[in-house]
Parts: structure tokens; sequence; C-alpha cells
């Protein structure tokens, strides 16, 4: 029998919602996983129990996983207002704090994590941070359930809009400088990579990241970029299309790229993006 603090709901059946769910439900031996998108379209994953509407997810679950895009959060916690309880929030919404998720949902446990696009390959690199009534305990068991899908790193929240501009539009930056340098895309020489580490790893210590966790999200971005490269089988061109969303983070990042700015300069644009759609309050 599962334990019961491995019961997770995943609300959110998206890009990343659905592989999210649909790896940490393979790992049969550790996590029950039920999911719900009020989008059927998005409900065929063969590999997962569908919940029939939102309150049965949350009736049977003590995690539930937050997956719905930025825009669409705040109809989905009018919803889970008198519902959810004492259970576990992990929000992966970008620009959403756990000061906003608390206020709505009334001095609830909150996690919000940052993931990034190699949680297709389970190489995601995922940025942590706890609200104030999530225990660390609660931040333990996120770390634990995020490393089933790459690494995990534990941050201060005045530094997550920051982890977005890095780790999340990274790959942007990565495939765009790959698509845009005469390299084999598939067999990047050696002083390639680790330029790029470089250059994100500046472009981390410029927005407050200590060293060390300067150098952990360099590596690793580049490191999960080049191998969902690699593995995927698609150009640069296309996953850097698919990290790019209209009006986001990594579009502003790369409007500066593209008019010869540094990597810095495009963290930077892309960081002050994500506090322009930040609900912090």
């Amino acid at each position: 029998m599962l334990d019961i603090r491995h019961k997770i709901g995943i609300i959110g059946l998206g890009n990343m919602g659905s592989v999210i769910a649909s790896r940490l439900a393979e790992e049969s031996g550790e996590y029950k996983v039920l999911a719900f998108d009020k989008d059927k379209n998005k409900t065929g994953i063969s590999s997962l129990e569908i919940a029939k509407d939102l309150s049965s997810l949350v009736a049977a679950v003590d995690i539930i996983l937050l997956a719905v895009k930025p825009q669409d959060i705040d109809h989905l916690l009018k919803e889970l207002k008198n519902c959810s309880g004492s259970k576990l929030i992990i929000s992966i919404a970008a620009g959403i704090s756990t000061k906003y998720l608390e206020k709505v949902l009334g001095n609830a446990r909150v996690i919000r994590a940052m993931p990034n696009i190699a949680v297709k390959i389970q190489e995601s690199v995922t940025c942590l941070c706890k609200g104030g009534f999530a225990t660390e305990s609660d931040l333990d068991f996120a770390r634990e359930l995020f490393s089933y899908l790459g690494t995990a790193r534990n941050i201060d929240e005045g530094l997550m809009n920051a982890a977005t501009a890095i780790s999340g539009s990274g790959p942007g930056y990565i495939f765009y400088f790959i698509e845009n340098s005469n390299m084999d895309s598939i067999d990047i020489p050696e002083h390639s990579r680790h330029d790029m580490m470089r250059r994100l790893e500046k472009a981390a210590e410029a927005l407050g990241f200590p060293v060390e966790d300067a150098s952990f999200l360099a590596a690793n971005t580049v490191n999960a970029s080049l191998s969902l490269l690699k593995e995927s089988g698609l150009k640069p061109e296309e996953l850097r299309a698919q990290v790019t969303s209209k009006g986001g983070t990594t579009e502003r990042g790369l409007e500066v790229l593209r008019k010869g700015g540094s990597w810095e300069e495009a963290a930077l644009a892309a960081t002050k993006r994500a506090e322009e759609l930040s609900k912090r309050s």
C-alpha cells in the first residue's frame, strides 16, 4: 500500500504538466498519480488515471501540483480555495509567488517550483522555494519529487524570477547560439559547451546568484539542453520555438540577443519580463 504522502494530483496537462504526470506515474513504486484538465482533449494519456472532475481529484490526494498557465491560475485558485484544506500545494506556474497563493488559498502550505524544458528527457533543472507555512519536510519532499525529473536546487524566492531567466529561458539562448553558429548541433565541440556555460554563469551572477548556484544552474542547464537536442532529433530552431512563448521571458531575452546584446543583457531583460508578469502580493 502506498504511503499517503505519495498520492499526487496534477492539475493541468499542457506541455509541462503532461510530461511531469507521465514521468511520475512511471515511478509506480513511489507515486500514485491522478490528473485533471478542464480540456478533455488533453486527458487521453494512456498511462494516467484521470479524475472525472476537480473536486474528486482533490478528495483523493494529499499533494496537489498546479501545472496551469499563469493566466489561468486565478480561476483555479478560486475553485481550490474551499477544498484544498491542509494539502501540500506545489505550483509550477511562472511568476506566481508563494505569498499570492497563500493569500488566495488561506495560509496554505505552498512550494514553488520552476522546472525547464529538459523535463522531457528527465534532465530538468528545477529551482525550488517554500512559502511561509510550508515545512522543511515539505521542501525536502518537493526536492525528492523533482529529482525524478532531473536535478533540483533550493533557492531564495527573491531569485525565482532570475531563475526563470537562467534555467527556464536559458535553453532558448543556447538553441539560438547553436542555430546561429557553424557547428554540428549533434556533436557540440567541448570548447563551445564550456563557452555557453561561462556565458550563462556570468549572466546568473549578474542577476544576483551566488557563485556556487550560478555555476550549478549554468552547467546543468547547458548539459540538459544539449542532451535534449541530441535525444530529440529536433533542430535547434525547433526547440527554441518550443521554449519561446509569445510575450514571455524567453522571447524578451532573445530580442536582446538578436540585436547583438550579451547573455547577461538578455537574462536581465528576461528577468524584468518575469517581474512584469509576476503576482507577488
